[in-house]
């Protein structure tokens, strides 16, 4: 669900309540009364740290302690400064409603990964192909490797057995 959705859907149950008298409540003014309603809440974490709003939960400001990580593209140690994070905890009555009526979201299964080991060689492959192209423009795996493939052959030629590439 999206800001603008919220709008629309405290707009109408406000319009249809009569909540204001002679007059409907405009999704501009409900816009601006949400948008007020997240900038309460941020600006209260900012200089208090936390927010505790009753049946719904509590946001509070954590400092998360510097670490040290990996660069997962080069694998070299990477220094991750200390930080501030907002963590949320669900109040009660959220919890419980959300157990009784939420669908439970699908999980998407991951790709199981390849070992370095594997991946190194077709790496290594692909930056080949990339630097020796052939007269058509695309390197073959032939071209790649040094060695004719054992099994090529055309209409008119007869099967090449593997043979070395002259360097």
């Amino acid at each position: 669900m999206t800001k603008k959705e919220i709008v629309k859907t405290i707009c109408d149950k406000a319009n249809k309540k009569n909540l204001i008298p002679k007059h409907n409540l405009t999704q501009l003014a409900t816009k601006e009364i949400v948008q007020w309603t997240f900038e309460a809440i941020i600006e209260t974490l900012v200089s208090e740290g936390r927010i505790e709003l009753r049946n719904f939960g509590v946001f509070e400001v954590k400092q998360r302690k510097p670490r040290k990580a990996r660069n997962p593209r080069t694998g070299a140690a990477v220094e991750v400064e200390a930080k501030n994070v907002v963590t949320f905890q669900p109040g009660k009555d959220m919890e419980e409603q959300v157990k009784k009526s939420a669908k439970v979201a699908e999980v998407k299964k991951k790709k199981p990964r390849k070992p370095k080991a594997e991946k190194a060689p077709k790496l290594a492959e692909r930056s080949l192909a990339q630097t020796a192209p052939s007269p058509n423009g695309s390197a073959t795996p032939s071209e790649v490797t040094g060695s004719v493939p054992a099994s090529v052959s055309t209409e008119n030629e007869p099967v090449v057995a593997d043979v070395p590439a002259a360097t």
